[in-house]
């Protein structure tokens, strides 16, 4: 991994991961994605109010022997919502498959291990109900701990978009005010420190982001690539941190064309 952050002071660093507030078409694009599908929403996977997720099926068929798309929505674990980016779903709808929107419990409510495992507890939840095919996906933030269950049992293909996979330098800025992540946390929650047999993946970043963020998903898959696992990566010329989930929502976008290969292969 190269170290350049170590090199910088405060300030550089903070604006190094800086990506600014998502477009205020988000809110527009998740609004319309709603009022034009029928879904299941705040469907409970757990007992806190934020452990929730809608369910939107590809057909009225058999649900369960449907692929079905996870997308975890980023924030840097302490911001948005489900509802702010649930407009990708248009995306693995239009591929046939199914898509659940998550929710999970921000920082500073709780810690990034109890993160973690919400989307595990999520994972098994959907598992127990007959989804046993999940494809996993999620966006900065949702990237990270889409990497961190890329071994999970149900977890066929994964696709962390613009994903986080080293906590060390997310530790060394104001990121870490609210995280209070622990040098152990640290070590046990950065992907890339531990790559281990786990689903096909997809990693995509925009080429057009800030030169850590591209770091950070170029090492992770090259990492993954070293260790004998089954990784594509897709840079995407022009995207920047937030236009990414634009070519997402695309069931013919680069991302989603690279995991349909991916699942034929």
């Amino acid at each position: 991994m190269n170290p350049s952050w170590r090199n910088m002071d405060r300030a550089t660093l903070d604006a190094a991961y800086d990506n600014g507030d998502p477009p205020t078409d988000f809110k527009t694009r998740g609004a319309a994605f709603y009022a034009a599908h029928h879904g299941e929403l705040d469907v409970r996977y757990g007992p806190a109010p934020r452990q929730r997720y809608d369910f939107f099926p590809a057909n009225k068929g058999d649900r369960t022997h449907t692929p079905t798309f996870v997308f975890v929505h980023g924030g840097y674990w302490q911001s948005c919502d489900k509802e702010l980016c649930a407009f990708v779903a248009e995306g693995p709808l239009g591929l046939g498959m199914n898509v659940v929107i998550a929710e999970y419990t921000l920082a500073p409510d709780v810690s990034m291990t109890q993160i973690v495992g919400e989307i595990g507890l999520l994972l098994d939840f959907l598992a127990e109900r007959g989804h046993s095919t999940l494809v996993l996906g999620g966006h900065s933030a949702g990237g990270h701990l889409t990497a961190m269950h890329r071994a999970h049992p149900a977890v066929r293909h994964a696709l962390p978009v613009s994903g986080l996979f080293d906590l060390e330098p997310i530790s060394a800025g104001r990121l870490n005010t609210k995280l209070r992540l622990s040098e152990e946390e640290i070590a046990r929650c950065s992907p890339i420190r531990h790559i281990t047999h786990g689903a096909p993946m997809v990693v995509s970043v925009g080429d057009a982001e800030r030169p850590e963020l591209i770091r950070h998903s170029h090492d992770y898959a090259q990492a993954c690539v070293d260790a004998g696992e089954r990784v594509v990566y897709v840079p995407l010329p022009g995207a920047d941190h937030f236009s990414v989930l634009y070519d997402l929502a695309k069931p013919d976008g680069l991302q989603l064309t690279a995991l349909a290969q991916l699942m034929q292969g």
